[in-house]
This record gives C-alpha cells, sequence and structure tokens, in this order.
C-alpha cells in the first residue's frame, strides 16, 4: 500500500477523552474513530489488525474441530425470558420493540440463540460432540464506557459453544478450549496469566479467564508464587485470619464521636488501627435492605454477597441516604448492628465473629458503640467469605503469600453444564433411546479488546510496536525524499519485490519532510523498517527494528534474509 494513497488521519495531539495508552495511540495513529460514547469505527490500519487477530483466532478455532457459523445479533426476548435471563441481565442489555411490539435485544452474548438451534437439530447422541463459533459484534450498554476498545458499548467476539453428552465430554472441550486458547494469545505476542474466575451471568460451574497483565488492566488478578494458584479478586477466596485477641470481653460503652463518620476518622478519633473496628453497610437489595458486617480494615466482594443473597449484581445498590435514616435513625456514616430501627437482614462476614472488643457505629449521629463483641451484643448471619483478596493473603492452595497484579481479560471459558439445556430443553436420545439433557460449554475471545491489550504491553513514548503476527503491515520503506529520482526508483523496486515474495508492505511515498515520515512510521509502529536516502544510488538502505536494535546500512540484497531473521525471532514462518 502507497502512503500517498492511505487512509491514516494521524493526531500529533493526545485527544484529551483518551486515558489509557492503547486509546490514546489507536486515535493518534488514525486506526479507529469515536462515532459516539463506548463506540467507535475501525479505519484502514485498524482493521487490519482486526481481520489478523481474527484470522489467528479462525485458525486456531478451526484447527480443534471448531465450525464457524454466524448468528444474529438481533435476538428475540422471548429466548431470554425462557431461559430466565431477560431480567437478571440488567441494564446493560439494549432492548428494543419492533413495529409490531415484539420484544428484541442486540445480543451481548449468544448462549440462547444457539442452544435454540441445537435443540431443534440434534436428536441422537451420534451428532454430539459438537463445536460452534462465530466472530461477531457485541452490544452491552456499558454504565461508565472508557479506555478505548477496552470497554466499549460494541465490540467484536469470537464466541464458541461446545455440545457433549456428559459432564466428561463437557471438560474435555473445555481443555481443548484452553489449550487452543493459549495458542491464540501467544500468537499475538501477549503475557498472560490464566486464572480462576466468576461465572456471573453466564451461571454454570468453573470458568476461567485469560489474563494480559497490564499494570492499565480493569482487572485484579490474586496470584501465588509458590504454587500455580492464580484467580481473579471476583472470585478469589481470602484467607485472612484475625489476630488472636486473648483479652476478656470488655463492657460495652456509646461514645461521643463528633463529625467522625468515616473508618478513617473514627481511626484518629480513638486513636486506634482500622483492624479495631467493624464496618456496618448498608444495601437495597432487590426488594429488601440488608446490612453486611466486615473488619473496618478490609472491603467487602461484592460478587460474593450478591452469591449469598441470590440475585445479580445489577439488584444490589448501596442504600440511599433517606434509606440509611430510616433503618438506623442517624445520619450517614454511623450505621451499626445494635438497635437497628428495623428488623433487617444482617449478614456477617466470619471474621468478626472472631474479633474481640471491637467498634461500630451506634445508629445515632455523632455517636459510636466501642467494646462489641458478636454473640453478646448482636447476632447475624454469619457467610465464611465476603471479604476481597489483597496482598499478603494466604493461598488456598498451599497456604504461601499471595501476590496482586493487574490485568485484562481477553478471553474467558465457562462449563455452563446443563444451566441451558435444561431451561430450554435441549435434549437427545443416548444409545439406550433414553432422553438425555445436552452439556454445554460457552468460550469467549475478546477480539477488539485483545488489540487494545497488545498495545498495551508493546509501546514506547513514540507509538505503537506491533509483533509481526498482528502489524497492520510487516514492513514499511520510507523513501525519504521524493524528488530525488534515484531513492523513488530504488524505494519502488524494493517495493514490488517484498510484495511479490509475500510480505505486507507500507511505502511512503508521501511529499513529506523526513521528520514527518520518521515520526508516522514510529506511531504506526510497523515492525521492520527500511530507510531508502542518500545511498541509495550504491543499493544500500537503513534497516532497523520497531521494537529496537541498531539501525545499519545494508545493501539489499541482504534484506530478505534479515527478514527472515525477524520472522523467525518472533517464532513465525516467512
Amino acid at each position: 500500500m502507497r502512503m500517498s494513497k492511505l487512509y491514516m488521519p494521524t493526531l500529533r495531539e493526545v485527544p484529551s477523552e483518551a486515558e489509557l495508552p492503547s486509546h490514546q495511540l489507536l486515535l493518534r495513529a488514525g486506526m479507529i474513530r469515536k462515532l459516539v460514547s463506548g463506540v467507535y469505527s475501525f479505519l484502514p490500519l485498524g482493521n487490519r489488525v482486526l481481520r489478523k487477530v481474527e484470522n489467528i483466532v479462525r485458525e486456531e478455532m478451526d484447527a480443534i474441530g471448531s465450525q464457524e457459523v454466524l448468528m444474529s445479533a438481533i435476538q428475540p426476548a422471548e429466548l431470554w425470558k425462557e431461559s430466565g435471563r431477560w431480567n437478571d441481565f440488567g441494564p446493560e442489555m439494549f432492548r428494543l420493540y419492533d413495529r409490531n411490539q415484539r420484544e428484541f435485544c442486540l445480543g451481548p452474548t449468544h448462549e440462547e440463540i444457539f442452544t435454540d438451534i441445537i435443540r431443534h437439530e440434534i436428536k441422537s447422541y451420534k451428532q454430539l460432540p459438537l463445536n460452534l463459533y462465530q466472530i461477531q459484534t457485541k452490544y452491552r450498554d456499558e454504565k461508565r464506557p472508557r479506555f478505548g476498545l477496552m470497554r466499549a458499548r460494541e465490540f467484536i467476539m469470537k464466541d464458541a459453544y461446545t455440545f457433549d453428552i456428559d459432564e466428561e465430554g463437557m471438560r474435555k472441550s473445555y481443555k481443548e478450549m484452553w489449550k487452543a486458547y493459549e495458542k491464540i494469545f501467544t500468537r499475538c505476542g501477549l503475557k498472560f496469566k490464566v486464572v480462576e474466575g466468576d461465572s456471573g451471568a453466564m451461571g454454570g460451574s468453573d470458568s476461567h479467564e485469560f489474563m494480559a497483565m497490564s499494570e492499565f488492566g480493569e482487572s485484579v488478578v490474586a496470584y501465588c508464587d509458590s504454587c500455580d494458584y492464580a484467580a481473579t479478586d471476583e472470585k478469589a477466596a481470602c484467607l485472612y485470619e484475625v489476630e488472636q485477641n486473648s483479652q476478656d470481653e470488655l463492657n460495652i460503652e456509646k461514645v461521643h464521636t463528633p463529625n467522625a463518620k468515616t473508618i478513617e476518622e473514627v481511626a484518629r478519633f480513638f486513636n486506634a488501627p482500622s483492624e479495631n473496628f467493624v464496618k456496618t453497610l448498608l444495601f437495597t437489595a432487590k426488594d429488601e435492605v440488608v446490612a453486611v458486617l466486615i473488619p473496618g480494615n478490609r472491603e467487602l466482594n461484592v460478587i460474593k454477597l450478591v452469591k449469598v443473597l441470590g440475585i445479580p449484581e445489577h439488584e444490589l445498590v448501596m442504600a440511599d441516604e433517606e434509606t440509611v435514616k430510616a433503618i438506623t435513625g442517624a445520619e450517614v456514616g454511623f450505621a451499626g448492628p445494635i438497635n437497628l430501627k428495623k428488623n433487617i437482614r444482617v449478614i456477617v462476614d466470619s471474621r468478626v465473629t472472631k474479633m474481640k472488643n471491637f467498634i461500630v457505629g451506634a445508629n445515632e449521629t455523632d455517636y459510636h458503640f466501642k467494646n462489641v463483641n458478636y454473640g453478646r451484643d448482636f447476632e447475624g448471619e454469619v457467610v465464611e467469605d465476603l471479604l476481597l483478596v489483597q496482598k499478603g493473603d494466604r493461598c488456598p492452595k498451599c497456604g504461601a503469600l499471595l501476590e496482586i497484579d493487574r490485568g485484562i481479560e481477553v478471553g474467558n471459558i465457562f462449563q455452563l453444564g446443563l444451566k441451558y439445556s435444561k431451561s430450554l430443553n435441549a435434549t437427545f436420545l443416548d444409545e439406550n433411546g433414553k432422553e438425555r439433557y445436552i452439556y454445554m460449554g460457552s468460550h469467549g475471545v475478546g477480539v477488539s479488546r485483545t488489540i487494545a491489550a497488545v498495545i498495551e504491553q508493546y509501546h514506547d513514548e513514540n507509538g505503537i510496536i506491533w509483533p509481526l503476527s498482528v502489524a497492520p503491515y510487516h514492513v514499511i520503506i520510507t523513501i525519504v525524499n521524493v524528488k530525488s529520482e534515484e531513492q523513488v526508483v530504488l524505494g519502488e523496486k524494493l517495493y514490488d519485490e517484498l510484495t511479490k515474495s509475500g510480505l505486507e508492505v507500507l511505502l511512503d511515498d508521501r511529499n513529506e519532510r523526513a521528520g514527518v515520515k520518521f515520526k508516522d512510521a514510529d506511531l504506526i509502529g510497523i515492525p521492520i523498517r527500511i530507510t531508502v536516502g542518500k545511498r541509495a544510488n550504491e543499493e544500500m538502505v537503513e534497516f532497523s527494528l520497531r521494537r529496537g536494535g541498531e539501525k545499519t546500512e545494508i545493501s539489499i540484497n541482504e534484506i530478505i534474509d534479515r527478514i527472515k531473521a525477524e520472522f523467525a525471532y518472533q517464532g513465525l514462518k516467512f
């Protein structure tokens, strides 16, 4: 492709709305443009990267016998109501009506649609196992779309669905998908971890997430260096022990604590560490108000709480000021488990029951109780673990100390079991003629999100550094001075020869200053760079790599060998 013809509207300034490097560079490199918040158009260079990632995904899916299909993005509400997810999925679902007032949604995922197809076509065990996938646009009305392709309302995803006769078959399909995903993300050049995940609205039993490690990742990963344990903070068990306190239970006292509402303020007032306090968090959970008690130095894991409550996450919200006053009789900041004004459900993290003589809100403005003890002063519904994991907690697998890192979720795999086949009545006849439910799995790759993850791991202050496998072009040839006939002739010659050899080549033949060309080459990140300059008459060029290393002057006869070496270095065939 000749850059004189290429639509590549680069930007010199960092767009004000772009926070992450990937978002900034995709916009600056002219690869995407925002239509509205969370919705982006892919321009020529960005679209080429998108197709590269899609093709890697497609090749690895095909290699394990998965068959590509394409389903509609418009889905009828009745299928979601039949599965029970129409209300559970919550406000992230785009909902609409046709002219006949029939209700639809724009597909956020496709479990129901694939199950519906299968239940009408699969009759016998002889037709199973089956593995189908698609690469398609998904829609989720994110509350806060941000970070460009990382958290968008419209995104491209590969979703695959496996259908097996029994649990053993489902687990085998799960492992096959796991291995395929490792190949996909390795080929994309990503450094990643496979971690235990929460099934969330997808349901089912086991699930794992593929995390591209990045300091800018939205997901928090807890992992152990002493064994292979790794899990998202939503899923990770919190093995945090309260220090044993041998002191006797002291008499409870009410203390005047003016203007001390937060844990930090109350801790300063009492001149005591936050682990001596218990937080009382009030929530509206669907149709009821609940009080949740956790140690004052820890954070609540909302996902664990909604599982206890048996509700979808969107139905849990912090109680508003009016509700807090009605329940406690006090201003916000003084809630506690003693003398609540209304009989509400009190849920207690197990660690609270092991604490002694702690401090809680007194349900009276500007007052707290000290020397409070569980069992003597209040009781509740004790739950083993409601806490968010943090660095230094114990590994649930080997007991060593956990580390915390951040990552970008680029893929996930779920063992759905019978969740959808039962609700949608997807059955088959076994070898004995007995009707049985199909075991299912659901497996996704964030195709557009993977692009952002690659950039987060491969960039510098000058721009993107694409791995060869997903780069929009393999080679960029820069003609320093297009008014020099010798440079133009040599540049054109190399362009033709490298293109004929099967390489994807970008020829910068623009009538621009050399500095502009070099800055654009850095920004768009083409991996292999050939500069045709003053020594064109000797058929000598400058050869360099975007990922770093020396710029060397070589004869054009050496170029192919240098390119082959770089392909080999990145584990690719030329």
